[in-house]
């Protein structure tokens, strides 16, 4: 599709959500959120039965076409629950969000060696040690900015009032005796 023909299409719809920026980038992160627990509660549970060379050989698409569909099965039913939308609209998003997910958990695994770590001799505490490791490591990727301090206040914070200088308090009553 030609990019200038997209362009006005994305507008229209995200006028017609009536959805500020900043509101989503907050479903966008708590989807995102969602989905990257999703992802690490399966590959906890493998690992934790000891399939330690299953989680490695699906992260690295090396995993049997029935293993990986049931893995990616567990994956979307966990997303799907979670985000408690239905139909459409949540097959939609797990559709989207999921495969991102993946996607920066392999880039983020090739670059800290997780799989090389994983593959070696380790024991299942190790393994899920790095597992949380990987985790904290791919929301860094996909939310940068998650941990400076900012703050959203509530709407009922009061604001300072800020008088310019050149304005004097306002003259006492007059006592009348």
């Amino acid at each position: 599709m030609n990019t200038s023909a997209l362009l006005p299409r994305l507008l229209q719809a995200a006028k017609s959500t009536g959805l500020a920026a900043w509101q989503t980038g907050q479903l966008f992160r708590r989807a995102v959120a969602t989905a990257l627990t999703a992802v690490h509660d399966v590959l906890q549970a493998e690992i934790q039965k000891g399939n330690m060379q299953l989680v490695s050989d699906f992260v690295t698409s090396k995993a049997l076409p029935a293993a990986r569909a049931l893995l990616l099965e567990r994956m979307a039913a966990r997303v799907l629950v979670r985000l408690g939308l239905r139909g459409a609209l949540a097959s939609n998003v797990v559709g989207w969000v999921l495969p991102l997910v993946l996607e920066q958990l392999v880039q983020a695994g090739h670059k800290t060696g997780f799989f090389n770590k994983v593959q070696s001799n380790t024991t299942i505490l190790d393994a899920l040690s790095r597992l949380d490791e990987l985790k904290q490591t791919v929301w860094k990727r996909l939310v940068p900015d998650a941990g400076t301090g900012a703050e959203v206040l509530p709407d009922d914070t009061p604001t300072p009032l800020l008088l310019p200088q050149h304005v004097s308090a306002p003259p006492a009553p007059a006592s009348q005796t």
